[in-house]
């Protein structure tokens, strides 16, 4: 009996150690829960040896590094179990004389910070610098979108996209495709500036680029409509303007939608003429009235697609921006096209205060 009885308290023991373990790990499974753990032993060995230990090897201002460390890494409810802890121990120290009002108040501010910052990251649904990775990864893309595909031998193309007060995201983008024939590409300015452009032209940009290519020329614009006629009409109107190019017999056509007029150099004139094309913007009214222009790229010719925010200034006629541009435009033709186009929208973007995301895309016949 003595040995059935020892061996029933040996199982129960184990039984025992295995649910304490099982909570035990259970507890800690998640990564979030292991750094609240860490961040609350960090600050009761902060709290403890200011006091016991060395001030100045431990001062309780460190407990300002757990702090904005919680914001960065922890979910709102972890991070606010770790506050009850940093003032715990806060308070044991400011009773041993060891922090001031002062030290107090900044930490507090701290922990403001560190809830606010927490709490976005919760609406977001990521931990620590995942989100800010994702808006990195998402500006490569927007960029790498915004350069033109390479063309054959006999052509050549650049592309400048310049975001307002420089943002890495602004309403201008740029979408194209090339199938070695013919190139298609479409210039798109979204209502406002900056980032807050930056989220509709992020997503316009995706199903804009999907389309091109995938639907017969004529049809781009009125499909794009349609599709923002689809959505909500309070977030603001789109303008777009279109080119497919032969890239064979150099002959092109452009469509617009609301957008500033293409630019065509005439290298045998050695002057710069705007284009016809016109339409409504898009949004706005299922029709769009679209009257696209037909030309030619003969040997020397390039063409230039750009956004208002190259020609507008605060007051002062669009026409003088214009005509400004394509007066600055002409310095391209001496210093190559590839060469100049960054500092023309420089000169363009400093012209207007820099107060509106600017685009340019040039493309010329060698």
């Amino acid at each position: 009996m003595v040995v059935s009885g020892w061996s029933r308290s040996v199982l129960a023991a184990r039984v025992a150690a295995s649910k304490t373990s099982g909570l035990v790990k259970r507890q800690l499974i998640t990564r979030n829960r292991r750094l609240a753990l860490g961040l609350a032993l960090a600050t009761a060995f902060i709290s403890v040896a200011a006091v016991h230990v060395s001030v100045e090897w431990f001062s309780p201002g460190l407990l300002i590094l757990p702090v904005l460390a919680g914001g960065m890494l922890l979910w709102p409810r972890a991070l606010r179990i770790l506050f009850v802890l940093v003032a715990a121990g806060l308070a044991y120290d400011v009773l041993e004389g060891r922090a001031g009002p002062g030290l107090v108040a900044t930490i507090v501010v701290t922990g403001l910070v560190a809830d606010v910052l927490a709490r976005t990251r919760r609406q977001l649904g990521m931990q620590g610098l995942r989100g800010n990775q994702m808006l990195i990864e998402l500006r490569d893309r927007i960029r790498a979108q915004g350069t033109l595909p390479l063309l054959p031998a006999g052509w050549g193309s650049v592309s400048v996209l310049k975001p307002a007060g420089g943002s890495s995201f602004g309403g201008d983008f740029l979408v194209s495709a090339c199938d070695g024939k013919t190139l298609e590409v479409a210039l798109v300015d979204v209502a406002g500036k900056g980032v807050d452009a930056g989220t509709r032209a992020l997503l316009l940009s995706g199903a804009f680029g999907g389309l091109l290519g995938s639907v017969p020329q004529e049809a781009f614009l009125p499909t794009c409509n349609a599709y923002l006629r689809r959505g909500a009409v309070t977030e603001g109107f789109v303008t777009a303007i279109h080119l497919a190019l032969d890239l064979t017999t150099g002959e092109y056509v452009v469509a617009s939608a609301g957008h500033p007029p293409a630019a065509h150099f005439d290298a045998g004139s050695g002057t710069w003429r705007l284009t016809q094309a016109r339409g409504i913007v898009l949004g706005v009214v299922a029709d769009l009235r679209l009257t696209p222009e037909r030309g030619t790229l003969r040997p020397g010719d390039a063409l230039m697609l750009y956004t208002d925010g190259l020609v507008e200034a605060p007051g002062r006629d669009i026409d003088y921006g214009t005509d400004r541009l394509l007066g600055e435009a002409d310095r391209l033709v001496a210093s190559g096209f590839r060469a100049g186009a960054a500092d023309l929208v420089r000169v363009m973007q400093t012209g207007a205060n820099g107060g509106d995301d600017c685009a340019l895309a040039l493309i010329w016949r060698a």
